[in-house]
């Protein structure tokens, strides 16, 4: 872990335990890391489904009909849900008028992405037609649609009160036993409101004297059907979590002139009716509490999804949250889980009441009138002669009015997060539960984050274990929508660009017995050949181990797993003195990288010039001693893989070329010969340097005496210096191939232009020797000599310490860096670097 990271969870944990929320476990304790990385080019059995229109937000699965209906920006789509892809899909067009289209633009308005018909509302309203209402360019509309004609119908309804303005603003609603529960910002200038509509007792939240909602935000809600099997003859409740202003508090922990925000959650009951006289055609039942995960008052409430198998006593809420706008460059996400009974403790609890002098709220310690404000018509009501709301007392009505808020606070189980992700955004949540072999239920997040990743991840005890992370948008992108298919074994994925059918397990991902229980995937079990899904397979012989992640597998090797056939063995050679890298890719994020020499672990980092990484070993400055053979091993949870095996061989200097052995008598008289014409060439130049400085001298001598003399006629210079890159070179070559004549050049080149031969009465210089031929060019060397080193990839990652690790290395023998550039090469860098030195329109005698 980076150090700056370690910082971040450090001020997260000293945060939490400041505002008084400490937790038994750090934030790094908290932290998990993907077991495994699924990049886009990767994924496999990924359908996809896209149109010309964008924001595919709104979904509703019908699973016994095998239809996924898809609400987008100007259209309604039908989609096959065993394949979103194979075309059958129907589409309804509902775009917003031009009208609409232009009202919306002169009320300053983004025509590009606000002035358009955003469906944000689709359910199922009766067993023959959806219910669907859209912003339709800031004038919401709603209509219901037939389901098997699937069109839209001549006669549309208002949905000012059913259905934001605002594409951005935060919404939620529900369809119960033919009632609309809604909950946003409605109206252009108006505020929050929770409301219920299609019912023939309309309801919405209080506005004076308190506000019953501090601009809240709203993110979810969910019915809990708790009159099944109630003992006391309790109502259905619509529960819903959103954020808002806190109350509580005056002044924030970062900066004094902020006011902090809190997630809380709300619930009302589905048979209020409202007030007799007091509290008409209002919530009488609606009451509120803060949610607290991590760290109060600076923790912003993202996605809540909910289980209720097995009856509504045992329902669970999981809520993400993310870091609020204080906390700027920093971002982490934490996952919190809560109990329907903690809920329901907070709602039994104490209240608070709105100080004036004070301007905040507090605990209120006066009498509670009966019944209990706030609660549904129970039996005990009914006994009392209190069949419905409108029959409850004014007393009780004022103290609903002025006591929404309750004192308690609802705590996650466990009384700390199950998950604090750092470097991530959280937007949205879904959740399974999965029957494992073990005869215990998982439950299996799959958590979408606001760059366009999916984290798969599986509830183990008081955590969380990560199972794979994907990347599942090639282009970053918010997840927008989450639903989860049992029949089609499928997870549905929304977003601005289109939508998703992931499979919920691919277990072939799983190449060994190891890697399938290293997983941890309550889909996946191994049946002795394969990593199979357990749904499709018979559970006998299967195993899996979903608590420790480490037990079921066989080996002769005991805790050390070899695959089948062995690995192959690469060889390494390199001389003495050398570097070389020995690649070792870890499958797995959270295996840690084992080397062993002839048998033998490998000294600690750093020691003995050898540095580990958790993808190779890097051997610096080879002696002899470190030749010899090279297992790489990944450890996990106690188990070991052989994932790559080398033989290196550290040659002490460089082996003699194959040619000189076989005819080491004739190598031995060739540089004899070279020798002898080397000493030849130095003298005849030694010679030519001496006549030359005593003709000058003479010259100089005359020149004094008696002026300047001209020796014979004129001629042209015998050379002529002209400059030279080193692209020169090649077109020398192609010109002298055309006519003798055309000997011109560019400008920018240096050449020695032979002029006109000298005589033996002009020149008093001897003929030059013949030209010494050059040097044969030293033997290559064998194709074993490489390290690795020279194919580095453009990427390294920088390991701990001073580790490294190798990407995807090159297995093809390369040539020794001594011998790749040629003679030529060099002298065109030589000559290269001194062009810009020596161009000058006009040389200078004394230059030549």
């Amino acid at each position: 872990m980076s150090r700056g990271t370690a910082h971040l969870l450090a001020a997260l944990f000293m945060v939490a335990a400041a505002m008084g929320y400490p937790s038994r476990r750090s934030a790094t304790d908290l932290d998990a890391t993907p077991r495994t990385t699924v990049t886009f080019d990767e994924l496999s059995g990924v359908r996809r489904f896209s149109t010309h229109t964008l924001n595919y937000s709104t979904l509703l699965l019908e699973d016994d009909r095998s239809i996924l209906y898809v609400g987008a920006r100007g259209a309604i789509f039908a989609l096959n849900s065993s394949d979103v892809t194979d075309g059958s899909h129907r589409m309804i067009h509902w775009e917003a008028s031009p009208e609409k289209q232009m009202d919306c633009l002169q009320k300053g308005k983004n025509n590009k992405t606000e002035c358009f018909n955003h469906v944000r509302f689709l359910q199922r309203l009766n067993s023959t037609h959806l219910y669907a209402c859209g912003t339709y360019a800031f004038h919401p509309l709603c209509a219901a649609i037939d389901a098997d004609r699937f069109t839209l119908p001549s006669h549309f309804e208002e949905g000012k009160e059913k259905c934001p303005y605002d594409p951005a603003r935060g919404y939620t609603g529900l369809i119960v036993d033919g009632g609309l529960y809604t909950a946003t910002r409605y109206e252009f200038r108006s505020l929050p409101d929770i409301r219920r509509n299609l019912h023939q007792r309309p309801l919405k939240t209080e506005e004076s004297p308190l506000h019953w909602l501090n601009d809240a935000e709203f993110v979810d809600s969910v019915l809990v059907r708790e009159s099944r099997d109630s003992p006391v003859g309790d109502d259905d409740k619509i529960y819903y979590f959103f954020t808002e202003r806190a109350g509580e508090e005056t002044t924030s922990f970062f900066d004094k002139s902020q006011v902090a925000r809190v997630a809380r959650v709300a619930r009302v009951c589905k048979s209020d009716v409202g007030g007799k006289k007091i509290l008409q055609r209002k919530w009488t039942s609606f009451m509120k509490a803060r949610l607290v995960c991590y760290i109060p008052y600076y923790e912003v409430l993202r996605s809540v999804c909910s289980l209720d198998e097995g009856g509504w006593a045992s329902t669970v809420f999981y809520a993400a949250f993310t870091l609020s706008a204080q906390w700027r460059t920093m971002e982490a996400s934490a996952v919190c889980r809560y109990s329907i009974s903690a809920v329901q403790r907070a709602f039994e609890g104490p209240y608070m009441e709105y100080q004036d002098s004070a301007r905040k709220w507090s605990r209120y310690d006066g009498a509670v009138p009966e019944p209990r404000p706030g609660s549904c018509i129970t039996d005990h009501s009914r006994r009392k002669g209190y069949n419905s709301s409108q029959d409850l007392p004014n007393s009780v009505l004022d103290f609903v009015k002025l006591h929404p808020l309750m004192f308690e606070e609802v705590k996650p189980a466990g009384g700390e997060p199950l998950l604090v992700k750092k470097n991530v955004a959280y937007s949205r949540l879904a959740v399974d539960r999965v029957q494992a072999l073990d005869d215990r239920s998982y439950d299996v997040l799959f958590m979408g984050t606001g760059d366009g990743w999916i984290h798969k991840a599986v509830v183990v005890g008081s955590g969380i274990h990560i199972v794979e992370e994907m990347q599942v948008f090639k282009d970053p992108q918010p997840i927008e929508s989450l639903v989860i298919s049992h029949a089609q074994r499928s997870l549905y994925v929304g977003a601005a660009s289109g939508i998703l059918q992931v499979p919920l397990a691919s277990c072939d991902r799983y190449a060994s017995c190891y890697d399938c229980i290293l997983a941890r995937d309550p889909y996946c079990a191994w049946d002795g050949r394969a990593c199979r899904d357990t749904t499709t397979a018979d559970s006998t012989g299967l195993v899996q181990d979903i608590q420790s992640g480490n037990e079921g597998c066989w080996s002769s090797l005991g805790r050390v797993f070899v695959p089948a056939g062995f690995l192959p063995r690469k060889n390494r050679t390199v001389l003495q003195g050398d570097d070389v890298l020995l690649p070792c890719d870890q499958r797995s994020n959270l295996a840690r990288a084992i080397w062993l020499l002839n048998g033998s672990e490998t000294p600690a980092e750093g020691q003995d010039r050898l540095r580990v990484g958790v993808d190779g070993l890097l051997v610096t400055d080879t002696l002899p001693q470190h030749s010899g053979e090279y297992r790489c091993y990944g450890e996990e949870r106690g188990l070991r893989t052989l994932l790559a095996t080398y033989s290196l061989t550290v040659l002490p200097q460089l082996p003699h070329s194959p040619t000189a052995a076989l005819w080491p008598h004739a190598a031995s008289q060739a540089a004899s010969d070279m020798k002898v014409a080397y000493i030849s060439a130095i003298v005849a130049l030694v010679v030519l340097c001496s006549v030359l400085s005593a003709g000058l001298l003479y010259m100089f001598c005359l020149e004094k005496r008696k002026g300047k003399y001209v020796l014979g006629e004129p001629r042209p210079s015998s050379v002529e210096l002209q400059t030279v890159s080193a692209n020169c070179l090649r077109k020398g070559h192609r010109e002298d191939e055309e006519e003798e004549e055309e000997l011109t050049f560019p400008d920018g080149c240096l050449r020695i232009i032979p002029g006109e031969a000298p005589t033996a009465a002009t020149s008093p210089v001897k003929e030059l020797p013949a030209a010494i031929p050059p040097l044969p060019p030293p033997p290559p060397l064998p194709a074993e000599l490489t390290n690795g080193v020279g194919a580095l990839p453009n990427v390294l990652r920088k390991m701990n310490g001073n580790s490294y690790m190798l990407l995807q290395q090159q297995e093809e023998p390369l040539a020794s860096p001594l011998y790749n550039t040629s003679f030529t090469e060099e002298l065109s860098k030589i000559l290269e670097k001194r062009k810009h030195t020596q161009l000058v329109e006009k040389l200078d005698e004394s230059s030549v």
